[in-house]
């Protein structure tokens, strides 16, 4: 009887332990967000990086590598647990800082962003698997919505503080004082304070059902190509990462361009990314409506506000259009990660969700390279069109195939795995 009481789920009955995975969250978005405003300012003005191209491989190396450790961190979770694999993601960002700080050329900063990448992989994976494990299935949505709301609200801070300390001392070392004080801390609470949630998975499965413990070739193969809602997800993830990387690369380069000063830069970019706060209001309203929903209306408005950006001038314009996009993110970006955690059985869903994660983030990589080739053969601006272009087109791709994943009413019908042509036998 006991044994069941502990692994009872719910956010209220493990509200401690949530808080902290939150909060950790929250660090991990202060971590990649202290990157944004300064940085791309930082190549530009200090190293003397000329073109878009060579400004845009410190994306290209975060997302090949975040892409890739997502895959597996899923895969490592299940295998060692969420605690391990969270601690080794914090421990590789304690160099980060040094790096920024130092760094006499443009690859010394390529280099730190691959640390960059290890760290968001490992430590966002965790996070939100943890408070999946924790909520209950029918707060699914909530739990990725939360993780998501204060993952982003960290971003818009960190891009906010570390832009109003570049522009009251200087680009650097001061904003990466701040940095060094968040990754410890992060780090020294991994440690000391958070607890193993996998057991709460394990104990919500059943694993004599057909869908139970796939290997993980098979995860890879259903994520990705064998289950076509699956592949709109990931195809959908892969495309909107395309917003975040725009923001990070071309954003502050075409503000700066237009005369806008550093801090204001760090102000519309902060707009943007507070926007994902709402995801906890977004990801409530999957739990009540459904999916698909809100992702199709997020992939459309998302593009609708990055276009819009291109088309204005003015400071306060361009804050309300990113703030736009930043709310059609918010709408899809909860949702298209609990499209997953739905479909998958709870034996492979953190594998399952570092599939869609390898996916999603690989956007960053790819997005990073069509944009600086957009900005560098043709303008800035054309990577805004680009950008807007290819989320309609994929929210298109949504709008005809994916089916509703909402455990109570949802329509998607999973296939059954290939086991080397053994079927399924029930008593039903």
């Amino acid at each position: 009887m006991s044994t069941t009481t502990e692994l009872r789920q719910g956010i209220r009955e493990h509200l401690g332990q949530f808080s902290l995975h939150v909060l950790l969250v929250f660090a991990t978005g202060l971590t990649i967000g202290s990157e944004r405003t300064v940085v791309p300012v930082l190549g530009e003005d200090v190293l003397g990086v000329e073109s878009f191209l060579v400004i845009g491989s410190f994306v290209v190396s975060f997302g090949v590598v975040k892409s890739i450790l997502n895959l597996y961190a899923g895969k490592w979770g299940e295998e060692y647990g969420r605690k391990p694999v969270l601690i080794a993601g914090w421990a590789t960002a304690l160099p980060l800082p040094i790096i920024l700080i130092f760094a006499p050329s443009w690859g010394w900063i390529t280099v730190g962003n691959i640390l960059l990448g290890v760290n968001q992989a490992l430590t966002w994976s965790m996070a939100i698997n943890a408070k999946i494990d924790l909520a209950s299935p029918d707060q699914r949505g909530l739990a990725v919505g939360i993780d998501e709301a204060f993952g982003y609200t960290g971003v818009a801070v960190g891009a906010w503080v570390t832009g109003v300390i570049a522009g009251q001392w200087s680009l650097r070392p001061e904003p990466f004082y701040f940095l060094g004080v968040v990754v410890v801390l992060a780090f020294l609470i991994s440690i000391f304070l958070i607890k193993e949630t996998v057991q709460y998975a394990q104990a919500e499965g059943d694993d004599d059902d057909h869908d139970a413990n796939l290997p993980f070739n098979e995860v890879l193969k259903r994520a990705t190509y064998g289950d076509r809602t699956l592949f709109a997800a990931a195809q959908a993830g892969h495309i909107e990462n395309f917003v975040d990387t725009l923001f990070w690369i071309a954003v502050p380069l075409y503000l700066v361009s237009q005369g806008l000063g550093i801090a204001a830069v760090g102000v519309v970019i902060g707009v943007h990314s507070a926007m994902y706060f709402l995801q906890i209001a977004t990801g409530g309203l999957a739990d009540r409506i459904g999916r698909r929903p809100p992702v199709i209306a997020g992939m459309f408005l998302a593009g609708a506000g990055v276009l819009g950006m291109v088309l204005v001038d003015g400071y306060l314009p361009w804050a309300v259009l990113a703030g736009v996009s930043g709310l059609g993110m918010a709408l899809l970006y909860p949702n298209l990660m609990t499209v997953p955690s739905d479909a998958a059985h709870p034996t492979w869903r953190s594998a399952g969700m570092g599939v869609y994660r390898m996916w999603r983030d690989s956007g960053y990589a790819v997005g990073a390279v069509l944009i600086g080739l957009s900005m560098e053969f043709v303008n800035v601006e054309a990577a805004f069109y680009l950008t807007a272009g290819l989320m309609f087109v994929s929210g298109a791709v949504v709008y005809l195939w994916m089916e509703e994943t909402h455990p109570e009413f949802g329509t998607h019908e999973p296939p059954a795995p290939a086991r080397a042509g053994r079927r399924s036998v029930t008593d039903d």
